[in-house]
Order: C-alpha cells, then sequence, then structure tokens
C-alpha cells in the first residue's frame, strides 16, 4: 500500500516529522508491506457490483496490527474507563454500570500515538478530536498519527467506510480548539503497480491468445 494523502492537523505533520522522524519511517514502513490484494476476499452483494471482489476492511485492519506488532516497541495501551454517576438526577436509578469499560489505543511508542481506522466516519472524528486529547491528558502520547483510507479506495469496499478527503474537509470546518494535539493524518491507497500483468490467471491468458493470436494477427481478406 501507499500514502497518497497527508493532512496536517494542529501542526501534526510538522511535530511528528521533527520529534519522531524514526517513527513515521517505521509507520512507513508498515503501510508500504501490506499487499491490499491478499484482502481482496469479499463478494460483493449490491446491486451495482454484484460479484464482484472487495476488499475487506477487518482484514485489512487485522493486516496493519500484525504489521506494527512486528515492529519492535509498537504496543497498544488500554486504560480503565469507570463512569460516574455523581451527574444523575434526583430519583434517576440505573441498573449497576459495566466495570469492564476501557479506552484503547492501537499503538503507542515513545509518546506517538497511532490510530489506524477502517470504520465509520464518527470513528474517525473520535479518534482525533477526543481520544487522542484523552490519552495526552493521562500521559500517554504527547502527538498522533491517524491512518485513513482514501475515497478511491473505500469505493472497492465491502462496507460503509470513511475515507480521508471527508475526514479533512470536516476537521478544516472545524478549526482547531485550545485542547487539541498534534495530529499527523495519512490517507492509504491501494498500490495497483503490484499486479504485474504475468500474474494474472492462466485462464485469462489463454482466451486472451484466442482473441489475439501470439503467431501474429490473421491475414486481411483478399
Amino acid at each position: 500500500m501507499k500514502i497518497a494523502g497527508i493532512y496536517s492537523f494542529n501542526d501534526g505533520r510538522e511535530v511528528v516529522e521533527k520529534n519522531y522522524p524514526k517513527l513515521i519511517a517505521e509507520i512507513k514502513e508498515a503501510i508500504a508491506s501490506i499487499d491490499e490484494e491478499k484482502h481482496k476476499t469479499k463478494v460483493s452483494e449490491e446491486k451495482t457490483m454484484v460479484g464482484e471482489l472487495l476488499y475487506d476492511p477487518k482484514t485489512l485492519n487485522k493486516a496493519f496490527k500484525a504489521d506494527f506488532k512486528r515492529i519492535e516497541g509498537w504496543k497498544p495501551v488500554r486504560v480503565k474507563a469507570e463512569y460516574s454517576i455523581k451527574y444523575y438526577e434526583a430519583g434517576y436509578k440505573a441498573k449497576a454500570m459495566n466495570k469492564g469499560a476501557f479506552r484503547e489505543m492501537d499503538f503507542v511508542k515513545e509518546g506517538l500515538g497511532v490510530e489506524v481506522q477502517f470504520g465509520k466516519y464518527a470513528f474517525m472524528v473520535y479518534n482525533v478530536c477526543a481520544k487522542m486529547t484523552i490519552f495526552k491528558n493521562l500521559g500517554h502520547i504527547k502527538a498522533g498519527v491517524e491512518i485513513v483510507p482514501m475515497k478511491a479506495f473505500v469505493e472497492q469496499m465491502s462496507s460503509g467506510v470513511s475515507y480521508f478527503e471527508q475526514f479533512v474537509w470536516d476537521l478544516e470546518a472545524r478549526g482547531v480548539s485550545n485542547i487539541d494535539i498534534p495530529v499527523m493524518i495519512l490517507g492509504i491507497a491501494a498500490d495497483w503497480e503490484k499486479t504485474p500483468v504475468q500474474n494474472l490467471p492462466e485462464q485469462i491468458i489463454e482466451r486472451s491468445q484466442e482473441i489475439v493470436p501470439t503467431t501474429g494477427y490473421p491475414d486481411k481478406a483478399k
């Protein structure tokens, strides 16, 4: 896969490239090492694409997690979330709260947090505008990197995933708050050149030879 877009939220690109050059190199390595064609496994049931193979965002997400685990030092960070009841109105009673609630960041290393998001739009906004600020306040990170797909890539996925261009528009329209942390947002795309022509299935090659014989074109009618 390749990086096709970069958005600097609250000077995120400048901060990350200046303070974490080794870590951003590792992130780029992880992205480049993923062969997206291995995850083109979902058969479409949509009316306009029935039977077509689409990318599976769930297995792509798993591939990213496997790649980061392979690089030394990148680990998920989980914090316990204890929900308060002190703001309930008088007379309101609720069932016991879930004591196993938590918040988790995909990967953290040396103060840099990374989130990989192949999900709905709301999760992308939450990651940058809430979760990363929370983890900064708790002392786990100082800056962040959010990895999201480009629109052209999403159009070939099996579910309604949000995309880089939409995400960036909303962040620019929202603006930066004084509690936001620097976040470098990477838009990723499929690397089409990874599938050379000679690796096409044999039946396709045989069929193409029937249409255009390898011995040359038939003589023109005299």
